[in-house]
């Protein structure tokens, strides 16, 4: 039903930076599993993470640009993104910490390794798709946001450090088959029973080219029921948490709260924070301190040595701070409340708005 209702998606053709098409999501995806000669999987691509409605495709059409765009999503897969960069340990380090969640979602959560699809990225780490077939969560508007607290409660329960930023509305995410930019190599699904006997180096030999593969169909399989609950209790964290967010500024706009650092922000300045966290991290101590008061050299002063040493680079530490502290801005926050969608830029003094 969710794949009727919410069957489109975007595709980037090339770097991040050129448009987004609509698409057919499914479509587009089984092209590139496939290396149809459309998908064109000698180049960069990407996919949207999530699927959309109607509403998106008239969105898209009317505004030339998913930017702004605040309706409601689904997905036929959970991403869990596993990058690990040469001071985490790298590819090794990504590849153990890839087994060691196939391993918790087949031990603890009932799912057959073999229904789960991983992925070499073809940059820094691993991607591992989680079919949603398994326990048929419905499209919401927190639809995304319940997708990152159900893939948190996994990653807790593995002990594997996951990157959360991933699970923006408008996410795009690198497309199967496609050559990363960089590194020249090709995102490549690796079979689950092969997880545990491949090396780095067959990894990096396979990946010099793409090949077509058929994801594993889970009509017949009987869904595990603890995933339905994972998910509800996910479901009840975010709208819990969301009804905090909402009270809290509430009560900031009448004075009867003050605003102060955050136990997030305290956490980011004694640099308590996890390798797939660092950057949206940054980006809200930023916004909390904006909140309160200081100015933008104070806050970078604060934050930018912190944010080093947690291995960002300068370019990404300015860019977060930059970005977090337009964030505060009222003007800026109202705009974000009425359309939806992250600031990742600053340009010219002013906040500017992309889809992820």
């Amino acid at each position: 039903m969710s794949a009727t209702t919410h069957p489109f998606g975007f595709r980037i053709v090339g770097p991040c930076t050129n448009d987004r098409r609509r698409v057919d999501a499914a479509t587009a995806f089984q092209a590139y599993c496939g290396c149809d000669v459309r998908a064109n999987v000698a180049t960069e691509g990407y996919l949207s993470a999530f699927q959309f409605a109607g509403d998106f495709a008239e969105h898209l059409a009317r505004a030339g640009s998913p930017a702004g765009f605040a309706g409601s999503t689904w997905a036929p897969w959970i991403w869990l993104d596993v990058d690990r960069d040469e001071d985490a340990g790298g590819i090794p380090r990504a590849l153990a910490d890839t087994k060691l969640l196939v391993d918790t979602l087949d031990e603890s959560f009932g799912v057959p390794r073999e229904l789960l699809v991983p992925f070499l990225s073809g940059g820094k780490g691993f991607h591992l798709g989680i079919p949603t077939a398994l326990w048929q969560p419905p499209p919401s508007m927190q639809f995304h946001l319940v997708a990152r607290a159900f893939a948190e409660s996994i990653a807790t329960e593995g002990k594997v450090a996951i990157d959360v930023g991933v699970f923006d509305r408008l996410r795009a995410f690198r497309a199967p088959n496609s050559r990363h930019p960089k590194t020249g190599l090709h995102k490549r699904h690796i079979p689950p029973a092969t997880l545990d006997d491949i090396t780095v180096d067959n990894l990096l030999e396979i990946a010099q080219q793409p090949a077509p593969f058929t994801p594993p169909d889970v009509a017949s399989t009987e869904s595990p029921d603890f995933l339905v609950n994972v998910w509800s209790d996910a479901e009840r964290a975010v709208i819990e948490r969301l009804k905090a967010v909402q009270e809290n500024k509430e009560k900031i706009a009448d004075g009867t709260r003050a605003m102060s650092v955050n136990r997030k922000t305290r956490a980011f300045l004694h640099g308590d924070v996890q390798v797939g966290e660092r950057e949206v991290r940054l980006f809200s101590a930023a916004a909390n301190l904006a909140e309160i008061g200081c100015p933008l050299s104070a806050v970078k002063a604060l934050l930018t040595e912190p944010a080093l040493d947690l291995g960002l680079s300068p370019k990404v530490v300015a860019r977060q701070i930059e970005c977090g502290n337009a964030a505060a801005n009222p003007l800026v926050k109202h705009a974000v409340d009425v359309l939806g969608g992250t600031v990742v830029a600053v340009v010219d003094g002013a906040s500017a708005r992309s889809p992820a």
